[in-house]
């Protein structure tokens, strides 16, 4: 938590104009920023390299999130290896629909796991723009965030001593369970919740994808999802009750159930293979307004989650690590203080949107299992809709794209 007065020895010598806390994708991108700017900031990661460099997590960036990494010199691995996704396909009532989505904005989604791109964000960071990170430290707290004069500390594992680095601003990039998140007074920040009720077990197969796209299979006995990662590996996900036991569901079930759920008119099977990941995620979301205090600035899952309904987590944390970054840059090198001002309700008006779009696409996912003939109804008038208007195709294409996103 926040303290004015850390009382832990004498003052440290180390001083970096930004401490920022978490090494995924929001950190070090404000991180890279900072070091194109010639800022010097010292990124502060509780796991090792190896741990996030392989941490499994989403995989789909919305195309104007890769032109801004592009245009931040972070783009050029995922530009030669990234597979671009055009269209998805939904199946309900024993039948395929495919979803051109490219053909109606021009735009596309790339797939690139998230560790790879942790791998490159973190090799341009330490490796080529000379940034310090250190790994592994433990027990890291924030103080002064009030004043001017704030400080980060932490125990170094090598020598298991606390370790006190001041600095003029604090990223708060370190996740749902992070430390900044809680170091914000509970009388200044309110935080909006919202639970779905159900769970997803998300599963890592290695087996390659039964169809070129992402498929969304719309059940009376629940959602199924297939997200390809990479020719070899795919991304599945179950509905199931909130809470589930992913040891309740061994092999022969799941694939019994993806085969069901994803069943119809002309399509392979699921191939299967060994189940490298499987844990259960209960759907919630939540947004901490406003996203800063005093000297300390969230971004990505620190701020908010948003679940993993519509792909959208890894895309907001980008949005929120460009504005932090440049306002930063602005601040540090200009004195100019109109993005960390105004970098909150900028923030907050992408998040807000693509809630919503989660949970409206939420309905069109697991409507039709909700055990209400009233729900499961206008569940397929809604999916009927997306094939049958040009119009709804339209609208669902933009948010499920986030084309109508800027910058």
């Amino acid at each position: 938590m926040d303290e004015s007065s850390p009382r832990l020895g004498p003052p440290s010598p180390q001083r970096f104009p930004v401490v920022v806390v978490g090494a995924g994708p929001a950190g070090l991108t404000v991180g890279n920023i900072l070091r194109a700017a010639g800022v010097e900031c010292l990124v502060l990661e509780t796991g090792t390299r190896d741990f996030i460099e392989r941490r499994p997590r989403a995989g789909v960036i919305e195309e104007w999130a890769v032109r801004g990494l592009e245009r931040r010199g972070l783009a050029r691995n995922l530009l030669e290896r990234a597979e671009p996704h055009t269209a998805c396909e939904f199946r309900f009532g024993g039948e395929r629909y495919r979803f051109p989505y490219q053909e109606l904005t021009g735009r596309h989604h790339w797939v690139y796991p998230q560790p790879l791109l942790v791998t490159d964000l973190v090799r341009e960071y330490a490796d080529v723009r000379g940034g310090d990170i250190r790994f592994g430290v433990r027990d890291v707290r924030l103080h002064g965030l009030d004043g001017d004069r704030p400080s980060v500390s932490y125990v170094c594992p090598e020598t298991g001593r606390r370790e006190v680095v001041a600095c003029d601003f604090v990223a708060g990039c370190d996740g749902a369970r992070g430390v900044t998140r809680a170091s914000l007074a509970p009388e200044r920040a309110r935080v909006a919740r919202h639970d779905y009720g159900i769970g997803w077990l998300a599963l890592l197969a290695e087996a390659p994808p039964s169809a070129d796209c992402v498929l969304f299979g719309c059940h009376p006995d629940g959602f199924a999802g297939q997200m390809p990662r990479s020719p070899e590996v795919t991304r599945y996900y179950l509905q199931c009750p909130p809470g589930d036991d992913p040891d309740d569901w061994p092999h022969e079930r799941v694939w019994a159930e993806l085969r069901r759920r994803l069943a119809a008119s002309g399509a392979a099977p699921p191939a299967e293979g060994p189940l490298i990941e499987k844990r259960v995620l209960d759907m919630h979301d939540y947004v901490t307004e406003p996203m800063a205090s005093g000297r300390l600035f969230l971004a990505g899952d620190a701020a908010h989650l948003v679940a993993p309904i519509a792909a959208k987590g890894m895309n907001l944390a980008l949005h929120d690590a460009f504005l932090l970054g440049d306002a930063l840059v602005a601040r540090l090198t200009g004195d100019d203080d109109g993005g960390l001002a105004g970098y909150s309700p900028a923030c907050l008006r992408r998040v807000w949107d693509y809630q919503e779009f989660s949970q409206w696409l939420s309905e069109l996912y697991h409507g039709a299992a909700a055990g209400d003939p009233f729900r499961a109804g206008t569940t397929l008038a809604r999916l009927r809709r997306l094939f049958s208007s040009p119009t709804a195709a339209a609208a669902f294409a933009e948010q499920y794209l986030g084309a109508a996103a800027r910058y």
